[in-house]
Protein backbone atom coordinates (compact mmCIF):
# COMPACT_ATOMS: atom_id res chain seq x y z
CA UNK A 1 0.00 0.00 0.00
CA UNK A 2 1.35 3.60 -0.54
CA UNK A 3 -0.08 5.10 2.25
CA UNK A 4 -1.05 7.92 0.18
CA UNK A 5 -4.19 10.35 -0.45
CA UNK A 6 -4.60 12.07 -3.34
CA UNK A 7 -6.07 14.98 -2.65
CA UNK A 8 -7.77 17.12 -5.50
CA UNK A 9 -9.66 20.46 -4.69
CA UNK A 10 -12.27 21.25 -7.35
CA UNK A 11 -14.80 23.83 -8.91
CA UNK A 12 -16.10 23.03 -12.14
CA UNK A 13 -12.89 21.39 -13.24
CA UNK A 14 -14.89 19.66 -15.82
CA UNK A 15 -12.37 17.55 -18.78
CA UNK A 16 -9.12 18.23 -17.05
CA UNK A 17 -10.71 16.88 -13.71
CA UNK A 18 -11.16 13.39 -15.55
CA UNK A 19 -7.94 13.54 -16.95
CA UNK A 20 -6.04 14.27 -14.02
CA UNK A 21 -8.13 10.65 -12.21
CA UNK A 22 -7.59 8.71 -14.92
CA UNK A 23 -3.81 9.64 -14.58
CA UNK A 24 -3.31 8.50 -10.64
CA UNK A 25 -4.89 5.50 -11.41
CA UNK A 26 -1.95 4.70 -13.66
CA UNK A 27 0.51 6.00 -11.56
CA UNK A 28 3.31 2.77 -11.14
CA UNK A 29 2.09 3.52 -7.15
CA UNK A 30 -1.01 4.06 -6.91
CA UNK A 31 -2.56 6.59 -4.12
CA UNK A 32 -4.80 4.33 -1.57
CA UNK A 33 -7.27 6.55 -2.15
CA UNK A 34 -8.50 10.17 -4.47
CA UNK A 35 -10.45 12.19 -2.45
CA UNK A 36 -12.23 15.70 -4.54
CA UNK A 37 -13.48 18.20 -2.19
CA UNK A 38 -15.53 19.58 -4.41
CA UNK A 39 -16.08 23.81 -4.55
CA UNK A 40 -19.72 23.79 -5.55
CA UNK A 41 -19.31 22.77 -9.02
CA UNK A 42 -21.94 23.52 -11.36
CA UNK A 43 -20.58 21.66 -14.41
CA UNK A 44 -21.15 17.73 -13.47
CA UNK A 45 -17.29 17.66 -12.70
CA UNK A 46 -17.83 16.32 -8.89
CA UNK A 47 -21.06 14.07 -10.01
CA UNK A 48 -18.09 12.49 -12.47
CA UNK A 49 -15.86 12.15 -10.30
CA UNK A 50 -18.12 10.15 -7.75
CA UNK A 51 -19.38 8.01 -10.71
CA UNK A 52 -15.68 7.37 -11.25
CA UNK A 53 -15.02 5.90 -8.24
CA UNK A 54 -13.27 8.60 -6.05
CA UNK A 55 -14.75 9.78 -3.02
CA UNK A 56 -16.36 13.37 -3.22
CA UNK A 57 -16.71 16.03 -0.37
CA UNK A 58 -19.27 18.44 -1.41
CA UNK A 59 -18.34 21.98 0.37
CA UNK A 60 -21.91 23.49 -1.50
CA UNK A 61 -20.46 26.71 -2.59
CA UNK A 62 -16.53 28.23 -3.36
CA UNK A 63 -15.20 28.34 0.03
CA UNK A 64 -11.65 28.88 -1.98
CA UNK A 65 -8.58 26.48 -2.00
CA UNK A 66 -7.52 26.41 1.14
CA UNK A 67 -10.41 25.50 2.91
CA UNK A 68 -11.08 22.82 0.20
CA UNK A 69 -7.79 21.68 0.71
CA UNK A 70 -8.29 21.80 4.79
CA UNK A 71 -11.46 19.95 4.59
CA UNK A 72 -9.77 17.27 2.95
CA UNK A 73 -6.60 16.91 4.80
CA UNK A 74 -8.88 16.59 7.95
CA UNK A 75 -10.43 13.70 6.28
CA UNK A 76 -7.61 12.09 5.55
CA UNK A 77 -5.86 9.13 7.42
CA UNK A 78 -3.44 7.73 5.48
CA UNK A 79 0.44 8.97 6.31
CA UNK A 80 1.14 11.24 3.05
CA UNK A 81 -1.17 13.32 1.35
CA UNK A 82 -0.75 13.95 -2.18
CA UNK A 83 -2.70 17.83 -2.96
CA UNK A 84 -3.14 18.07 -6.58
CA UNK A 85 -4.49 20.70 -8.81
CA UNK A 86 -7.38 19.49 -11.40
CA UNK A 87 -5.47 20.95 -14.07
CA UNK A 88 -2.68 18.84 -13.48
CA UNK A 89 -1.28 16.03 -16.16
CA UNK A 90 1.10 13.83 -13.88
CA UNK A 91 3.86 11.54 -15.68
CA UNK A 92 3.43 7.43 -14.54
CA UNK A 93 6.21 7.68 -12.07
CA UNK A 94 5.55 11.22 -10.39
CA UNK A 95 4.02 9.31 -7.12
CA UNK A 96 6.55 6.71 -7.10
CA UNK A 97 9.57 9.45 -7.39
CA UNK A 98 8.00 11.87 -4.83
CA UNK A 99 7.30 8.63 -2.03
CA UNK A 100 10.84 7.45 -2.58
CA UNK A 101 12.09 10.93 -1.89
CA UNK A 102 10.58 10.91 1.31
CA UNK A 103 11.24 7.72 2.83
CA UNK A 104 14.22 7.96 4.34
CA UNK A 105 11.96 10.21 6.90
CA UNK A 106 13.91 13.64 6.46
CA UNK A 107 11.64 15.26 4.39
CA UNK A 108 8.28 16.83 5.01
CA UNK A 109 7.41 17.13 1.57
CA UNK A 110 8.21 16.92 -1.68
CA UNK A 111 7.69 19.28 -4.80
CA UNK A 112 8.07 17.66 -8.67
CA UNK A 113 9.30 19.89 -11.54
CA UNK A 114 6.22 21.47 -13.15
CA UNK A 115 6.18 21.62 -17.11
CA UNK A 116 3.60 24.31 -18.40
CA UNK A 117 0.98 22.59 -20.60
CA UNK A 118 -0.15 25.78 -22.41
CA UNK A 119 3.47 27.23 -23.29
CA UNK A 120 5.43 24.44 -24.83
CA UNK A 121 8.91 23.23 -23.83
CA UNK A 122 8.85 25.82 -21.17
CA UNK A 123 8.44 25.46 -17.25
CA UNK A 124 5.70 25.84 -14.95
CA UNK A 125 8.06 26.11 -11.88
CA UNK A 126 9.81 24.00 -9.02
CA UNK A 127 9.51 25.31 -5.96
CA UNK A 128 8.56 28.85 -3.97
CA UNK A 129 10.99 31.69 -2.71
CA UNK A 130 9.65 34.93 -1.34
CA UNK A 131 11.54 37.93 -1.58
CA UNK A 132 11.55 40.68 1.62
CA UNK A 133 9.20 42.63 -0.27
CA UNK A 134 6.65 39.85 1.19
CA UNK A 135 6.30 38.88 -3.26
CA UNK A 136 6.71 35.37 -4.09
CA UNK A 137 8.70 33.80 -6.77
CA UNK A 138 7.90 29.78 -8.76
CA UNK A 139 11.07 29.45 -9.50
CA UNK A 140 11.83 28.30 -13.15
CA UNK A 141 8.41 29.20 -14.23
CA UNK A 142 8.57 30.52 -17.60
CA UNK A 143 11.87 29.31 -18.05
CA UNK A 144 13.12 26.57 -20.88
CA UNK A 145 14.75 23.57 -18.63
CA UNK A 146 18.28 23.42 -17.97
CA UNK A 147 20.02 21.73 -15.58
CA UNK A 148 20.19 24.64 -12.67
CA UNK A 149 16.21 23.24 -12.75
CA UNK A 150 17.79 19.51 -12.66
CA UNK A 151 19.19 19.51 -9.05
CA UNK A 152 17.12 18.29 -6.19
CA UNK A 153 17.94 19.86 -3.01
CA UNK A 154 16.40 21.10 0.34
CA UNK A 155 13.41 23.73 0.16
CA UNK A 156 11.26 25.29 2.22
CA UNK A 157 8.27 25.78 0.19
CA UNK A 158 6.51 23.70 -2.46
CA UNK A 159 3.47 24.39 -4.50
CA UNK A 160 0.78 23.30 -3.77
CA UNK A 161 0.11 22.14 -7.46
CA UNK A 162 1.16 18.41 -7.27
CA UNK A 163 3.07 18.21 -4.37
CA UNK A 164 3.93 15.61 -1.48
CA UNK A 165 2.79 15.77 2.44
CA UNK A 166 3.21 14.38 5.17
CA UNK A 167 -0.10 14.44 7.09
CA UNK A 168 1.41 15.34 10.85
CA UNK A 169 3.55 18.58 8.68
CA UNK A 170 0.08 20.21 9.19
CA UNK A 171 -0.35 18.98 13.04
CA UNK A 172 2.98 20.33 13.49
CA UNK A 173 2.86 24.21 11.82
CA UNK A 174 -0.60 24.52 11.42
CA UNK A 175 -3.43 24.08 8.21
CA UNK A 176 -3.58 26.58 5.39
CA UNK A 177 -4.70 29.73 6.47
CA UNK A 178 -8.02 30.32 5.04
CA UNK A 179 -7.70 33.69 4.73
CA UNK A 180 -5.86 33.57 1.88
CA UNK A 181 -8.45 31.66 0.01
CA UNK A 182 -6.98 31.04 -3.23
CA UNK A 183 -3.39 32.20 -3.90
CA UNK A 184 -0.04 32.61 -1.91
CA UNK A 185 -1.63 30.33 0.44
CA UNK A 186 1.37 27.33 -0.15
CA UNK A 187 3.68 30.22 0.04
CA UNK A 188 2.31 31.25 3.63
CA UNK A 189 2.84 27.29 4.33
CA UNK A 190 5.95 27.59 3.21
CA UNK A 191 7.23 30.80 5.23
CA UNK A 192 5.50 28.65 8.70
CA UNK A 193 7.65 25.41 7.17
CA UNK A 194 10.89 26.97 7.04
CA UNK A 195 10.33 28.97 10.59
CA UNK A 196 9.63 26.04 12.36
CA UNK A 197 12.64 24.03 10.09
CA UNK A 198 10.48 21.44 8.75
CA UNK A 199 12.25 20.93 5.26
CA UNK A 200 11.18 19.59 2.41
CA UNK A 201 12.70 18.25 -1.20
CA UNK A 202 12.66 19.32 -4.72
CA UNK A 203 12.56 15.71 -6.45
CA UNK A 204 12.76 17.14 -10.53
CA UNK A 205 12.42 13.62 -12.16
CA UNK A 206 8.89 13.65 -10.48
CA UNK A 207 7.36 15.64 -13.37
CA UNK A 208 4.26 16.90 -13.65
CA UNK A 209 2.48 19.24 -16.46
CA UNK A 210 0.58 22.14 -15.44
CA UNK A 211 -2.31 24.08 -17.37
CA UNK A 212 -2.00 26.93 -14.60
CA UNK A 213 -4.77 29.21 -13.28
CA UNK A 214 -7.42 27.33 -15.46
CA UNK A 215 -10.21 28.22 -13.68
CA UNK A 216 -10.06 32.05 -13.35
CA UNK A 217 -7.04 32.84 -16.18
CA UNK A 218 -3.58 33.56 -15.75
CA UNK A 219 -4.17 37.54 -15.40
CA UNK A 220 -7.83 37.22 -15.22
CA UNK A 221 -8.91 40.50 -13.12
CA UNK A 222 -9.82 38.12 -10.09
CA UNK A 223 -6.65 36.29 -9.94
CA UNK A 224 -4.52 40.08 -9.96
CA UNK A 225 -7.20 41.04 -7.16
CA UNK A 226 -6.48 37.90 -5.18
CA UNK A 227 -2.81 37.87 -5.55
CA UNK A 228 -2.86 41.26 -5.26
CA UNK A 229 -4.22 41.24 -1.57
CA UNK A 230 -3.06 38.23 -0.33
CA UNK A 231 0.99 40.16 -0.83
CA UNK A 232 -0.18 42.78 1.18
CA UNK A 233 -1.74 39.75 4.10
CA UNK A 234 1.63 38.10 3.74
CA UNK A 235 3.28 41.67 4.59
CA UNK A 236 0.66 42.24 7.84
CA UNK A 237 1.25 38.55 9.18
CA UNK A 238 4.65 38.62 8.95
CA UNK A 239 5.63 41.96 10.00
CA UNK A 240 8.22 41.79 13.16
CA UNK A 241 8.64 45.03 15.40
CA UNK A 242 10.96 47.54 13.85
CA UNK A 243 10.09 46.04 10.41
CA UNK A 244 9.19 49.36 8.58
CA UNK A 245 12.59 50.74 8.65
CA UNK A 246 14.14 47.44 7.45
CA UNK A 247 12.05 46.29 4.65
CA UNK A 248 9.80 49.35 3.98
CA UNK A 249 11.38 50.40 1.11
CA UNK A 250 11.78 46.89 -0.52
CA UNK A 251 8.01 46.25 -0.23
CA UNK A 252 7.31 48.88 -1.44
CA UNK A 253 9.54 48.71 -4.83
CA UNK A 254 8.19 45.05 -4.96
CA UNK A 255 4.77 45.56 -4.58
CA UNK A 256 4.31 48.78 -7.15
CA UNK A 257 6.26 46.42 -9.93
CA UNK A 258 3.75 43.43 -9.35
CA UNK A 259 0.89 46.35 -9.92
CA UNK A 260 3.16 47.23 -13.27
CA UNK A 261 3.57 43.82 -14.09
CA UNK A 262 -0.37 43.53 -13.64
CA UNK A 263 -0.93 46.43 -16.00
CA UNK A 264 1.44 45.28 -18.73
CA UNK A 265 -0.07 42.11 -18.52
CA UNK A 266 -3.67 43.15 -18.31
CA UNK A 267 -4.81 46.31 -19.14
CA UNK A 268 -6.73 49.01 -17.07
CA UNK A 269 -8.61 46.28 -16.19
CA UNK A 270 -5.37 44.45 -14.70
CA UNK A 271 -4.61 47.50 -13.01
CA UNK A 272 -7.82 48.45 -11.02
CA UNK A 273 -8.09 44.81 -10.20
CA UNK A 274 -4.27 45.56 -8.64
CA UNK A 275 -5.50 48.51 -6.54
CA UNK A 276 -9.04 46.81 -5.28
CA UNK A 277 -7.06 43.75 -4.04
CA UNK A 278 -4.18 46.33 -2.68
CA UNK A 279 -6.94 48.36 -0.53
CA UNK A 280 -8.91 44.82 0.78
CA UNK A 281 -5.44 43.82 1.53
CA UNK A 282 -4.43 47.14 3.65
CA UNK A 283 -7.85 46.95 4.94
CA UNK A 284 -7.34 43.61 6.63
CA UNK A 285 -4.15 44.77 8.69
CA UNK A 286 -5.89 44.86 11.64
CA UNK A 287 -6.16 41.03 11.71
CA UNK A 288 -2.77 40.25 12.09
CA UNK A 289 -0.69 41.34 15.70
CA UNK A 290 3.07 41.93 14.65
CA UNK A 291 4.90 38.69 14.75
CA UNK A 292 6.98 37.44 17.74
CA UNK A 293 10.23 37.33 16.78
CA UNK A 294 11.80 40.50 16.00
CA UNK A 295 14.35 39.30 13.64
CA UNK A 296 13.40 35.77 12.41
CA UNK A 297 11.16 36.75 9.51
CA UNK A 298 13.59 38.90 8.02
CA UNK A 299 16.93 36.56 8.07
CA UNK A 300 14.10 33.96 6.07
CA UNK A 301 13.27 36.77 3.72
CA UNK A 302 16.65 38.00 3.38
CA UNK A 303 18.09 34.46 2.39
CA UNK A 304 14.92 33.66 -0.02
CA UNK A 305 15.92 36.83 -1.62
CA UNK A 306 19.53 36.32 -1.84
CA UNK A 307 18.77 32.46 -3.18
CA UNK A 308 16.36 35.05 -5.66
CA UNK A 309 19.11 36.76 -6.81
CA UNK A 310 21.34 33.53 -7.53
CA UNK A 311 18.92 31.56 -9.39
CA UNK A 312 18.16 34.76 -11.79
CA UNK A 313 21.62 34.94 -12.47
CA UNK A 314 22.14 31.69 -13.37
CA UNK A 315 19.01 30.61 -15.17
CA UNK A 316 18.14 34.27 -16.74
CA UNK A 317 16.39 36.74 -15.26
CA UNK A 318 13.29 38.24 -15.70
CA UNK A 319 12.30 41.69 -15.91
CA UNK A 320 10.57 42.19 -12.79
CA UNK A 321 13.39 40.96 -10.51
CA UNK A 322 16.29 42.94 -12.67
CA UNK A 323 13.99 46.10 -11.34
CA UNK A 324 13.77 45.03 -8.19
CA UNK A 325 17.00 44.32 -7.56
CA UNK A 326 18.39 47.35 -9.41
CA UNK A 327 16.25 48.92 -6.97
CA UNK A 328 16.60 47.50 -3.78
CA UNK A 329 19.84 46.35 -3.68
CA UNK A 330 21.70 48.44 -6.71
CA UNK A 331 22.49 44.40 -7.97
CA UNK A 332 22.29 44.45 -11.58
CA UNK A 333 21.18 40.78 -12.10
Amino acid sequence: MSGVTALIPNWNGGARLARVIDDLRSQRLQPERILVVDNGSSDGSAEAARTAGCDVIAMGSNMGFAAAVNTGIRDSRTPLVAIINNDVELDAAWLEKLVAAMAGGGAWFAAPKLRSLSRAALLDGSYDLVSSARTAWRCAAGKADAPVWNRGGEIWSAPMTAALFRRTLFDRVGMLDEQFGSYLEDADLGIRCALAGCAGVYVPDAVAGHWGSATLGVWNPETVRLIARNQMLLVWKYRPNGWLSRAGWSILVGQLLWGALAWRHAGRKGLQSWWRGKHEGLAARGRFPHFRNRGEPDRLFAAEQARILELQREGGADGYWRLYFLLTEGRIV
